[in-house]
């Protein structure tokens, strides 16, 4: 491809409206331009990195034994009202109504579509597994769009779904997609993380992981073990092993005096002590009553570890003040769980505390030197704080990690939550109708684009993985408009890179030098050849790796074959 028949759209400036290093520099590389809020027109340089995206999912899905089809985007109210999805999705999806009056969404997802599909089309468990994918266009209306295609309203997904006539069958297929998403990820180069995670609103199964690009950048926390393959969203990660004994307290409870100290650092700050060492009592509306959840000082609740307690509503809803009075006669702050008449919740952590400082459900008085079962009740125990670096793991010897990832992937088990509401069934061995078991496997495929850029950039611009650059490599000829022998050797060198199969963008262009070899860094073209006069000279080509500072030379009657073997490797 020639620049001057390109559309290559770069600009200098960082747009003051692009928050993170991806938007940026999809903006600055002209990948992409906003249309509206969330909403992009994909550019030629940003659709050809996405389409070899798309290539590589085919390929693995292919492989897998999934079948391509192409559902509608626009999806009408009733199947979303049998699933009970049409309420319970709430203001991200986009509804509309037709000309007579219908209503419809433009899917955010394609559980509805494919069930009614299925239900359709499949009557016999001699039929299954069977496993359909798509990838195409979906919107969710996000409250608030952000960071470039990393959270657009409108954006590209693959997305798979399998049917079976048991759990065993869903797991062999669940096994082999996961599989085929590593091998997704590790063929576009990105250093990437599967994790257990949790269904959402889609999910309706227990099983569920979540594949993160591993980015500084990452809106999501992983903790990863650092000996075993144990990982996990902070969402779910376990924190703390319950079988760890307790010491026993050898000083009385005493209270203390604490005027205006409402926070732990204040607490912790005005008592000298550590803050993990003292507990916090938070009063959440429970099912039926106030319930008081208890986590250690330094640490901090997890909401959806605490929404799937029994006892507590959901969604998780904390105390109003007048509830909070009402409960324990004191105001928020110096709540404790000594004499508390409330049921008490406590996590793994705060549970094995002895000579712990607490709330005195009094204002300005704290307790010192609580210790559970002789000045409070005994807890009920459970697993609701968020993990932090160096927890033990739940599975082994090792300790906990903490990173950051970006979400481009997510594999579900549903079980039978569409296939019951939506009668899909089958007819068994012996005749009778069994809902099918399902899965869900999606990938972000607009959104790996974004992903791989936040892995991989900087300060000069993008740093594409191979596989998955707009191209192979960039011919950069200097003076290619005022020397006939550079425009010649120029046009012979693009012609053989063509002939060998090398996408190549052949930068024709009346600029000067440090413009052409600034587009080529930012736009993140990972192999750069440049001729000139000198080089012509010497029969030979200045060769550079993006991913490189230093310049090599290549010989004019060897750089095919050395571009090959760079391509390859």
């Amino acid at each position: 491809m020639r620049v001057s028949t390109f559309l290559l759209s770069t600009v200098k400036e960082t747009p003051s409206d692009a928050e993170i290093i991806s938007h940026q520099l999809m903006l600055r590389a002209g990948m992409v331009r906003k249309i509206a809020a969330g909403i992009y027109t994909w550019l030629p340089l940003g659709l050809r990195v996405m389409r070899k995206v798309e290539n590589i999912v085919r390929e693995e899905m292919n492989r897998a034994g999934a079948q391509e089809i192409l559902m509608p985007a626009v999806q009408p109210a009733e199947l979303w009202q049998e699933s009970g999805r049409w309420e319970e999705y709430g203001p991200e999806l986009l509804r509309l109504r037709d000309r007579h009056g219908r209503d419809f969404c433009f899917g955010p997802t394609h559980e509805e579509i494919i069930t009614e599909l299925v239900r359709r089309e499949i009557k016999s468990y001699r039929q299954l597994p069977a496993n359909f994918y798509q990838v195409q266009t979906k919107f969710r209306d996000e409250i608030r769009p952000r960071f470039g295609v990393m959270r657009a309203r409108e954006f590209v997904m693959k997305d798979a779904y399998s049917f079976h006539i048991s759990q065993a069958s869903l797991q062999q297929t669940y096994d082999i997609m996961f599989d085929a998403y590593k091998c997704i990820f590790s063929r576009i180069g990105l250093e990437f993380c599967a994790v257990e995670a949790h269904g959402g609103v889609i999910g309706g199964g227990n099983v569920s992981h979540e594949f993160h690009v591993l980015a500084d950048s990452g809106e999501d926390a992983i903790a990863s073990c650092s000996q075993c393959d144990y990982a996990a969203n902070v969402d779910l990660a376990i924190s703390g092993k319950a079988d760890e004994p307790r010491s026993a307290s050898d000083k009385p409870m005493s209270v203390v005096e604490t005027p205006d100290q409402h926070t732990i650092e204040s607490l912790s700050q005005f008592l000298k002590i550590d803050p993990a060492q003292t507990i916090k009592t938070l009063l959440v509306k429970g099912v039926d009553d106030i319930v008081a959840l208890v986590i250690r000082g330094d640490h901090e609740l997890n909401v959806i570890k605490a929404e799937r307690l029994p006892r507590v509503q959901k969604p998780l809803s904390f105390a109003t003040a007048e509830e909070v009075q009402r409960a324990t006669g004191c105001e928020p702050g110096s709540i404790g769980p000594v004499g508390l008449k409330v049921p008490v919740i406590a996590d793994t952590s705060a549970a094995q505390l002895s000579n712990f400082v607490c709330g005195a459900n009094e204002e300005g008085k704290h307790l010192q030197n609580v210790h559970w079962g002789r000045d409070a009740t005994k807890p009920k125990v459970a697993d609701i704080r968020n993990v932090v670096q160096g927890d033990p793991c739940p599975r082994c010897a090792g300790v906990l990690n903490s990173r950051r990832g970006i979400e481009v992937g997510h594999v579900f088990q549903l079980g039978t939550k569409y296939s019951e509401s939506m009668g899909a069934s089958v007819l068994d061995e012996s005749g009778e109708a069994v809902a099918m078991s399902m899965g869900c496997y999606g990938i972000g495929v607009s959104r790996v684009v974004a992903a791989a850029i936040e892995q991989s950039h900087d300060e000069n611009g993008i740093i594409w993985p191979g596989p998955i650059a707009p191209f192979d490599l960039c011919l950069v000829p200097i003076g290619i408009n005022k020397s006939a022998a550079i425009a010649e050797a120029s046009e012979k060198l693009y012609q053989e890179l063509r002939d060998a199969n090398i996408d190549v963008l052949f930068d024709d262009r009346n600029e000067r030098p440090g413009v052409m070899f600034a587009d080529m860094d930012l736009v993140g073209i990972p192999h750069r050849l440049v001729l000139g006069e000198r080089g012509l000279k010497n029969g030979v080509v200045e060769y550079k790796s993006r991913r490189e500072k230093a310049t090599s030379e290549l010989s004019l009657s060897e750089v095919v074959n050395r571009m090959r073997q760079h391509l390859n490797t």
